[in-house]
């Protein structure tokens, strides 16, 4: 090795260390020769005269690049530089110390102010010397340059290949190569029909989570790509919500291929370069898009229906435009109302003591601060407006709607009874050839014969349970008899007695009003009177007006008001109790949220006493002042109030607690405080201090 007599008996007192590292686990898989030269450096090192030589291979399969995540091995190399303990830092190349212009510097400021000599398969550098600095440092860049332009050409060749349509990393399950390393439908009868039973149970239940619990409450498995001894390999299991959204998502089973819809970003955090993927743009606007690639699941027009449904379901996000999923709750039209005065999309909201009376909102220039909205009205009267309106347009359509529920009577069943005799198929099959196995190996050699008998056995206990599952799934089926036929028919010829009858559930008519009805445009003119706009599937539009129905039966502030009013009114500002009125989900007598104003004109108008802002006592502590005062949490005060130990005093429901000072401050809580500060523990007498929680 060049350079040898740049080594003294200082660097050999201490110790040399030799780096490894490879840029990808395939590598530290595969490349199994740049290992072996890599570690052979450390015969290297014994030769030139160290005893002490240490092997660093903690970086194999970490990249070096930009925004690369932390390289621990290189890092405990620069620390044992900078305690003097390092005389040589072995590497096969520079490329695998550094790959960045800031390792470069870091490493040879450190070496260079302990004089500790850096060495490549070649020559021995000592970075204290002007051109050996030289040399390490074009050796540097250009390991820097080799890696951008490695990478530019790599891209440069995966996008090409992906503009022909034939760049796949993975195929999505359900699809293989034939071979002419065409994309062709998996020839698997079983994988194609789960894979469209995916698909199907989407349109019948327009959600993906209750399409996944679909799947996982009925047990019925779907394919998945798994990793199996290096090789990607196709098994059966009950699906994650994940997957189920993947499927849906991708725009592979509509027989289009996008290749580039999000990109790699690089940003700074918490003082160093991190990566991270952007949110996948549409498949139009990916880099390469090719529509009809190869044969679809579904077409491209369903695709992006399903598409819209998901994006309805949001309610986080930009969900002004949401529809949302189809839920419990009685409001019919529920994401399909816009007001007409300012555009937005009406919400709405339940009150009445059941909690389920639903109420229609436009929130307008509302918010914290103030503001009032833009129009409110009360949904039950409307709703069943509406519900006379679809049953005027339906009636006609009722009896066609009774034939084709006779058809579907029992589809759920059989989709599961279909999926399940494909199951039992594949067992047959793998039972089969587990036997061949078996029967192949010689009986004398039990290490292997013991093998085969227990996985055949494990096929046969794998297809009895399939058989018997599929032998009850068939008896349990049922077919319609004739009496249940002629129900069906004379509930289409009476289409508006089965949706008012109150059997008929909510979700099931919502389904039916988001089927027929585009969007719902709503406006009160003039005052007392709406009028709305029906824009209906397929562009037909109709009007009606109706009177407006408000939430309560008079203007009125309800006597419920008036006491909360008067019992806060004596500490408490207007504010304070409109916000407690809010919560209660309590309304003015014109249906309007309550606000500070409104407050005082209610106090003003039944002669209550009352207070602008909240009167300050100081012996008087709220849950948050008693966290304050007391150097706890809310959770250590709730459990005192809970356990009846600390008393608690609230005027109305979600009104502000008020505790006393003075029982803070009393013997048995000041006791259970200070045990919980010095050992960690909240201990409430009668309770095991063996099962409390540690706060600490």
């Amino acid at each position: 090795m060049k350079g040898n007599q740049k080594l003294t008996g200082e660097h050999l007192a201490r110790k040399a260390i030799v780096y490894l590292r490879q840029s990808s686990p395939g590598q530290v898989k595969n490349n199994v020769e740049s290992q072996e030269l890599q570690y052979a450096m450390a015969r290297q090192a014994k030769r030139l005269g160290f005893r002490d030589v240490e092997i660093v291979d903690v970086d194999l399969g970490s990249s070096a690049a930009v925004a690369a995540k932390r390289r621990k091995g290189f890092e405990g190399l620069l620390g044992s530089i900078a305690l003097g303990e390092v005389g040589l830092v072995l590497s096969r190349e520079v490329s695998r110390l550094l790959r960045t212009d800031k390792d470069y510097c870091q490493l040879v400021e450190v070496c260079q102010f302990f004089d500790t000599l850096i060495a490549d398969a070649d020559t021995i550098y000592d970075v204290t010397t002007m051109d050996d600095q030289l040399i390490l440092g074009i050796k540097g860049t250009l390991s820097v340059v080799e890696l951008k332009v490695l990478k530019m050409r790599l891209q440069e060749g995966k996008e090409n290949k992906a503009k022909r349509g034939e760049l796949y990393p993975l195929l999505p399950i359900g699809y293989v190569r034939d071979a002419t390393d065409k994309v062709r439908k998996d020839p698997n009868k079983r994988i194609q029909e789960v894979v469209q039973l995916v698909f199907a149970k989407f349109r019948e239940t327009w959600s993906i989570r209750q399409t996944f619990k679909w799947f996982r409450d009925n047990e019925v498995k779907l394919p998945v790509n798994k990793s199996r001894q290096g090789k990607m390999t196709v098994v059966f299991q009950i699906p994650r919500h994940s997957f189920v959204s993947y499927m849906l998502h991708n725009p592979f089973y509509a027989g289009a291929y996008a290749w580039g819809r999000s990109e790699t970003e690089v940003f700074w955090r918490d003082g160093a370069l991190k990566k991270r993927q952007s949110r996948p743009v549409l498949p139009e606007e990916a880099r390469v898009f090719i529509r009809d690639h190869h044969e679809g699941y579904i077409d491209w027009a369903t695709f992006e229906e399903n598409q819209r449904m998901i994006g309805r379901n949001k309610i986080k996000g930009e969900s002004d435009e949401s529809v949302g999923a189809v839920r419990a709750g009685k409001g019919l039209l529920t994401g399909l109302l816009r007001c007409k005065r300012c555009g937005r999309k009406i919400y709405v909201r339940y009150w009445g003591k059941a909690g389920t009376s639903p109420r229609y909102l436009c929130s307008g220039s509302f918010n914290s601060d103030g503001g009032k909205y833009c129009i409110g009205f009360g949904g039950t009267k409307v709703d069943k407006r509406f519900g006379e309106e679809i049953a005027r347009v339906l009636s006609p359509l009722g009896i066609r709607a009774s034939l084709e529920a006779t058809d579907r009577f029992g589809l759920e069943q059989d989709a599961r009874c279909q999926a399940t005799r494909r199951r039992v198929e594949q067992l047959s099959y793998e039972t089969a050839r587990a036997f061949e196995q078996y029967d192949e190996v010689d009986p004398r050699n039990r290490l292997v014969a013991s093998e085969l008998e227990l996985r055949w056995n494990e096929k046969l206990e794998e297809l009895e349970h399939g058989r018997k599952t599929l032998t009850e799934l068939e008896q349990s089926r049922q077919q319609p008899t004739t009496e249940e036929r002629d129900r069906l028919m004379k509930l289409g010829q009476n289409f508006g007695d089965v949706w008012n009858d109150p059997a008929c559930p909510a979700e099931l008519k919502k389904k039916i009003v988001r089927s027929l009805i585009e969007e719902v445009l709503v406006d009160e003119d003039p005052p007392g009177k709406l009028a709305f706009i029906i824009h209906w599937k397929g562009g037909s539009h109709t009007s009606f007006e109706m009177a407006k129905p408000y939430a309560y039966g008079d203007r009125k502030t309800a006597m419920e008001d008036l006491d909360i009013i008067r019992k806060m009114g004596t500490r408490y500002g207007d504010n304070v109790i409109a916000a407690v009125l809010n919560k209660l989900g309590r309304r003015t007598g014109a249906g309007k949220p309550w606000s500070q104003h409104r407050v005082k004109t209610a106090r003003r108008t039944y002669e209550i006493e009352g207070h602008r802002r909240t009167v300050d006592d100081p012996e008087i502590l709220t849950l948050q002042g008693a966290v304050r005062y007391t150097e706890t949490s809310d959770t250590t005060i709730m459990k005192l109030v809970n356990a009846g130990i600390l008393p608690m005093n609230q005027v109305a429901p979600f009104a502000p607690w008020e505790i006393k000072r003075s029982d803070l401050d009393s013997a048995p809580i000041s006791n259970i405080l200070q045990q919980l500060k010095k050992t960690g523990k909240l201990v409430i007498e009668g309770d095991s201090s063996e099962f409390q929680v540690e706060l600490f």
